[in-house]
Order: structure tokens, then C-alpha cells, then sequence
């Protein structure tokens, strides 16, 4: 029966037994369309295509047809597939009435997230079709475990050259974003005997869970203008972002800097947005401190887009193959095309340029955010990356949610990020760079409004 299959047509589902006779096929195909799952206005399989699926003749199959449509079921009209009708259908399943859809605001200033919609679509489709056009076959198969390798070249030439990074091809692993990238680390360092890891305090939550999912014991150290308070450090890994801590936007110093890399921890550095300073070239990376000690991670989902899932790590020589067997374990590897992609973006220069471009545009939006903010409300830290901090009183804090439903705002606050269970720090964590430049008015207007709220 492979023989007589068409590529022509469409698949389709029917709960028919064969040898039951076209009454109980054409039941089968009103079942299909009651329940919804041959869904109207869509096309069903042709006349020729069902018949030769099923092993039936065509006749058998062309006089079903007819009878549904003259029952309303299916709508047929010459020189056009035949569609379920649209008429008289039965309407979908009711959702699941213990099911909230998220509510949707009209404005966003979540934090750690860019404007997507500056996303380089020509670009990308640029460097898409030059790898469709160049790739072997072989791009189409199963991934290297750590990535494909023009990638990591074309990766360890960028991040000497724009971040400092000491990077060897060999030792750069490419994971699906820096969730994967801490859960892998999680489960290397287990296999290394190391069960718990340090992060800041405060620190983004969501990263410490999947340290935590991953089996480690999660525990902070306190973070001061400096930086991570490198004598409170005890740990054997530590979790740290040097350039532009997160959430609260200070620069770790060069003495913490140097303190950090002889504490003796394997230190994870998270250079999440350290392309991103605003008044003077930016800070470079710590893993050329010492690069049998430091782990850098990098993402491109703050200078591209969070969906594409790509980051990396560059890891000292005892790391990669642990690292390498995690992620194999784990089975997740972003495409290898957009990899290729990625690197051709790189190699072109577009990315660069991109970046640029989307440097002003959020250096402009800070400063429009700082100049409208209250004086008592001035962020700490400096001028860079997608998000401020604004310091609040526990009870400004608490009434934000509040208000900001009131204004059709999404914003987060800090004290959820923090790790100590006493006097946490209370403010606002503002993504400027979340919403799309048309829109970055309204949610600076819809945020100063908030702040007139709950302020004394």
C-alpha cells in the first residue's frame, strides 16, 4: 500500500476500523469533525489520498464525501479542496474552567528582557539563507555536544575581541540559554563532588531554583557597592554577574575582582548584558583573571532574543568534559542552523553593528528613566545594561502590585530576589528595555504614576 501513498494530500486521523464499510467510515469522519478534531474550514484528504491510506476504493471514499456534504459536514465547490464546513460546526472543548490565563497589560518595564522588536529580521534572514545555501547535509543531523564548531570559533574570536574573554574553541560549550547553562553546571559540579554553590544576595530567583532543581544547595553571600563581599564566600562554586550585578546595577571592584578569583571557588561569571555600558567602554571580562578557575557564560538573549535559546560557556580545561556529559545526559542542544546562523551574524559584522544600535537606543531610554525619576528615588549602580534598580520602603513596595494593575503595568519588584530572610532590600526592578520604542512613553508614564501611588 506504501507504493500508492501521495505526497499531494494532507495526513488524517480516523478511528476506523478496516473492513467495517463506508457507513461506519463516513461515522468515523462525523466523529472526526464533532470532536473538533478535524477542525472547520480546514482542508481533509483527497478523495485519491484517503483511499489509498486506507485501502479502500476511491468510489467507496468519493461516495462518503458526497453524503457529508449533503448532511452539511463537508463543503465542496469545483476546482477547490474539499473543506469541513464551517456552517452548523460544533464548537471547540470549553478551556479547563481552573485554568487563569495570564492577564495582559498594556505596558511592561519587566527586567532582563530587550526589545524584540529590534530584533535584526533582515539580517538574520541574510545569514539564514547564506547557511542554507553553504551547510553540508550533515548540519541537518544530531549536533555536536558542544556545539557546532564553526560557532565556537567564530565565538572564542568575538569574546577575545569585545569581552577579554581567554577563549579556545575547545572549551567553549554552546547550551540553550543560561537556564540550561546552570543546570548543566549544577549537575557537572555534583559529579565533581560539589553539591552547593553560592549566588549573590540579592540575585535573579528563577536561576538559583534551577541550580537548586539541578542538585545543589543554594546558599547567598551578601553583595555591597563593591560587589559580592568576597570574605563572607565559603562555598566551593559561586554564581556572580562582576560587570552589572543583578538586580541591583553596581560594578564589582578590582580588588573583590581580584579577591574572588584566589578564594579557591570554581566562579561562574554571568556576562549577561556586559555588551551593554553606557558611559565609557565596558568592563572586561573576569575570566581572564583566571581562566582555569572562572567559568564565563554569555547569551545572546539580551542582544538578539530570549526564543532563540542560545548561550555559552567558556570553561577551564577540567570542566569540559563533565560540562559535555551534562548536557548529553540532558539531551537539549539549540539548532545547530541557527548556530551557523549566529556565527555568520558575527562573522559579517551585523551583529556587531546591531548591538550598536541597540546601545543608543537604551542608553537614550535610561537617561529619559533616570531624568523622570524623583531624586529621593535615584538608582544606585551605573549606567548600563536593559534594568535599574529604584529603592523603595518595604510598604511603597508592597503596594505596587496594586497600582500597577491600576495602570496596566508589569513591573517586578526586588524583595522576591533576595536571599536573606531578614531586612531584604525593598524597590523596583525597571526593564527599560522591555518595551518596544513606540511604547516606551506610555510605560514611563504608566511607571511614574505608580510611583506617585505609593509614595509618601
Amino acid at each position: 500500500m506504501a507504493d500508492s501513498w501521495t505526497s499531494s494530500s494532507v495526513d488524517a486521523h480516523l478511528d476506523w476500523t478496516p473492513g467495517s464499510g463506508r457507513t461506519q467510515l463516513a461515522n468515523a469522519i462525523r466523529a472526526a469533525i464533532r470532536d473538533g478534531r478535524w477542525r472547520p474550514g480546514s482542508v481533509v484528504p483527497s478523495t485519491r489520498a484517503l483511499a489509498a491510506d486506507l485501502g479502500v476504493a476511491r468510489g467507496t471514499v468519493t461516495r462518503v464525501y458526497t453524503d457529508l456534504a449533503a448532511e452539511g459536514y463537508l463543503s465542496t465547490s469545483q476546482g477547490a479542496p474539499t473543506r469541513v464546513a464551517t456552517a452548523g460546526a460544533a464548537p471547540l472543548a470549553s478551556p479547563d474552567p481552573g485554568f487563569t490565563p495570564r492577564q495582559t497589560r498594556r505596558w511592561t518595564l519587566m527586567a532582563g528582557r530587550p526589545d524584540v522588536s529590534l530584533f535584526p529580521r533582515d539580517q538574520w534572514l541574510a545569514s539564514t539563507r547564506r547557511v542554507l545555501a553553504n551547510a553540508p547535509h550533515d548540519v541537518f543531523g544530531y549536533g555536536e555536544p558542544r556545539g557546532s564548531l564553526v560557532l565556537r570559533n567564530t565565538l572564542a574570536a568575538y569574546l577575545g575581541r569585545s569581552r577579554g574573554v581567554l577563549a579556545d574553541p575547545a572549551r567553549i560549550v554552546v547550551v540553550a540559554g543560561f537556564t540550561h547553562a546552570i543546570t548543566v553546571l549544577g549537575h557537572a559540579f555534583a559529579d565533581l563532588g560539589m553539591t552547593e554553590t553560592a549566588f549573590e544576595d540579592p540575585s535573579i530567583d528563577r536561576f538559583r531554583q534551577f541550580a537548586a532543581a539541578a542538585g545543589q544547595r543554594v546558599v547567598g553571600v551578601p553583595v555591597d557597592d563593591e560587589g559580592l563581599v568576597v570574605e563572607q564566600l565559603t562555598s566551593p562554586a559561586v554564581v556572580v554577574t562582576p560587570a552589572h550585578q543583578a538586580p541591583l546595577g553596581v560594578t564589582m571592584a578590582p580588588g573583590r575582582r581580584t579577591a574572588l578569583t584566589r578564594s579557591g571557588a570554581v566562579v561562574v561569571e554571568d556576562d549577561y548584558d556586559g555588551e551593554f555600558r553606557f558611559d565609557r567602554q565596558q568592563v572586561g571580562a573576569l575570566q581572564a583573571l583566571a581562566p582555569e578557575r572562572v567559568v564565563y557564560a554569555g547569551t545572546a538573549s539580551k542582544t538578539l532574543a530570549p526564543s532563540l535559546r542560545l548561550a555559552w560557556l567558556v570553561l577551564p580545561r577540567f570542566l569540559v568534559d563533565p560540562v559535555v556529559a551534562a548536557v548529553e545526559r540532558g539531551g537539549v542542544q539549540p539548532s545547530t542552523l541557527d548556530q551557523l546562523a549566529l556565527a555568520d551574524l558575527i562573522s559579517s559584522g551585523a551583529f556587531d553593528r546591531h548591538v550598536r544600535r541597540c546601545r543608543l537606543e537604551y542608553r537614550s531610554r535610561r537617561d529619559r528613566l533616570v531624568a523622570a525619576l524623583p531624586d529621593h528615588l535615584k538608582p544606585p549602580g551605573i549606567p548600563a545594561g536593559l534594568a535599574l534598580f529604584v529603592p523603595l520602603s518595604a510598604s511603597a513596595e508592597a503596594a505596587v502590585p496594586a497600582s500597577a494593575a491600576r495602570h496596566s503595568l508589569v513591573i517586578e519588584p526586588v524583595s522576591p530576589h533576595a536571599i536573606r530572610a531578614t531586612e531584604p532590600l525593598t524597590g523596583l526592578m525597571v526593564g527599560y528595555a522591555a518595551p518596544s520604542k513606540g511604547s516606551f512613553g506610555g510605560a514611563l508614564a504608566a511607571l511614574q504614576a505608580v510611583l506617585r501611588d505609593v509614595s509618601p
